[in-house]
């Protein structure tokens, strides 16, 4: 069981240093765009749009190990116990780990598509395509925050749960 348990660590802090550069790297890359607000313009949604593969599978690595990790801490006492500060930061951290994969579900399958139909809509009509543009600007600054407000989370329950 050492070895599953030296593994899945490794795993773990590779896939949150792939998923949390990312996440930063997605930041700083759309942040000048969100601000001048010309989101099409800028190639931070291509960048974004290349890093979500690299994203998705470490959150799904991070789910796996981060799973084997609990489940053999001295500090776990079941599902859904909730008897100690470790479990009060695993559960808090659980629910902004479920937020931050509702928001990349959402970048994926709605912001992306709508940032594409934009893009085709400037060609045909400019001021419809730069109404529609603002409304999506203002999505993204939103959903921006909130995966960061997530990842700190995450991390501070992470830091939380160490310490306990």
């Amino acid at each position: 069981m050492f070895w599953i348990l030296v593994f899945s660590y490794w795993i773990h802090l590779l896939a949150t240093v792939i998923w949390f550069g990312s996440l930063v790297l997605m930041a700083i890359a759309a942040w000048p765009a969100l601000r001048k607000g010309a989101v099409s313009e800028n190639s931070w949604l291509t960048l974004q749009k290349q890093l979500t593969p690299w994203a998705n599978i470490s959150l799904v690595l991070l789910l796996i190990t981060g799973f084997v990790q609990m489940t053999n801490d001295p500090n776990y006492s079941g599902f859904m116990v909730i008897d100690s500060t470790w479990a009060w930061a695993m559960l808090v951290k659980h629910i902004a780990f479920g937020l931050l994969a509702a928001l990349t579900v959402y970048l994926q399958f709605s912001l992306y598509p709508a940032a594409d139909r934009i893009a085709l809509l400037a060609g045909k009509r400019p001021q419809l395509a730069k109404t529609e543009q603002q409304k999506l600007t203002q999505r993204e600054k939103k959903i921006l925050w909130l995966n960061v407000a997530c990842a700190v989370a995450i991390l501070f329950c992470t830091a939380v749960a160490t310490a306990v």
